[in-house]
């Protein structure tokens, strides 16, 4: 009982996020229309899938208040990370492979490599400011500032031609009812462009009540999702009107790795998914690129920021240097292996699928076995 509480309320965070994903792939499809390949992935399809990771870093600063926290939340964007590079292309690779019949698809090299080496630099970034044992507002700032550096970077290498005339898609999707009641239903079900916009045709204005709509649920979604994490690493922990349960007894690091960052980058999954299967191979790969980098830069360095200004610098413990540590060198040379991954052969293949599941299993069960 004290394990499988909090896992089920993992499976209900997880599928709430999964269903809300529906809303954010909808409005960011809309709002990223006239943006060029690749650039659109980066940024709008990157920002809007990666609310999750955001949304748990800040809820574990307010709920723990403390450097086992920032940790949670360092477990959370750097799982989220490994698990965008390493799950994320296999599973869009055998999606291509098993349901549109096709042994590999090509990649844009320079897609690959302009998003890849910046968030290598991210990466020493990261290392660099974990490498002390204080951390304050400077530091969070300074994710920042690489993330906006990005951002420019992004929209300065997309052709003036496609960034004023890109297509203009409709989006559309089948309304069915859309009667007062029926609306409480869908809404009861999370079925929230039947409820936002109905019969009506998707707008600026219906896109962004989407995504707000959808960030409030998905971070309720993500208070679930911390408060599991919190009851699974605990030794014990109580429960109102039910007792004392005991818990796995692990550094909250360790459940933030797996539990939290896969669930977290459900959206992610979606629309990389779906991006492949409308053929845009670019916009699934660099979503994945692209998500890494606005967690590690903003999803962590916004909280951060937030945090040291209102309570002070976070003063690291030596037990949590040390896992950060171990951390960080597995997120870099795993970073390195997808990319060469990717880079290697002009293809994506069933091999580099396959291979690229077999080694997040082994980065999970050494994950396991560390806890």
């Amino acid at each position: 009982m004290g394990i499988i509480l909090p896992l089920v309320v993992v499976i209900i965070a997880c599928l709430t996020i999964w269903k809300t994903s529906d809303s954010f792939e909808l409005a960011s499809q809309y709002l990223g229309r006239k943006l060029s390949d690749g650039v659109r992935g980066a940024t709008i399809n990157a920002i809007a899938s990666s609310m999750p990771e955001l949304l748990t870093s800040l809820i574990f600063l307010i709920n723990i208040r403390d450097a086992e926290g920032l940790s949670g939340g360092i477990g959370t964007t750097a799982g989220s990370a490994i698990y965008n590079s390493m799950v994320i292309p296999a599973l869009v690779g055998i999606f291509v492979f098993f349901k549109l019949s096709s042994r590999r698809f090509q990649l844009t090299r320079r897609v690959i490599i302009r998003d890849g080496f910046f968030l290598l630099l991210i990466e020493v970034i990261f290392i660099f400011i974990l490498s002390g044992n204080t951390i304050t507002w400077l530091d969070g700032l300074l994710l920042l500032m690489a993330y906006v550096i990005y951002l420019v970077i992004m929209f300065a290498t997309m052709k003036r031609s496609q960034r004023l005339s890109g297509p203009k898609t409709e989006v559309e999707f089948d309304a069915g009812d859309t009667s007062v009641k029926n609306k409480w239903i869908s809404f009861l079900q999370l079925n929230l462009n039947q409820v936002f916009i109905g019969n009506e045709k998707i707008n600026s204005r219906n896109s962004w009540t989407l995504l707000i709509v959808s960030t409030t649920i998905m971070g309720f979604s993500c208070l679930l999702l911390v408060q599991a994490c919190e009851y699974l690493g605990a030794d014990t922990y109580y429960l109102p009107g039910l007792g004392e349960f005991h818990g796995l007894n692990i550094p909250i690091m360790f459940v933030a790795l797996i539990l939290v960052s896969a669930a977290s980058s459900v959206p992610d999954t979606i629309i990389s998914v779906r991006d492949a299967q409308k053929g845009n191979y670019d916009d699934a790969f660099s979503n994945v690129l692209g998500s890494n980098i606005f967690d590690i830069c903003f999803a962590l360095g916004f909280p951060i920021l937030v945090y040291t200004l209102v309570y002070g610098p976070f003063i690291m413990p030596e037990s949590i240097t040390e896992i950060t540590l171990e951390l960080r060198l597995i997120l870099i040379a795993l970073t390195v292996a997808a990319l060469l991954i990717f880079l290697v052969g002009k293809f994506f293949t069933r091999t580099k699928a396959v291979l690229l599941m077999v080694i997040y299993s082994v980065f999970v069960t050494y994950v396991v076995l560390r806890g």
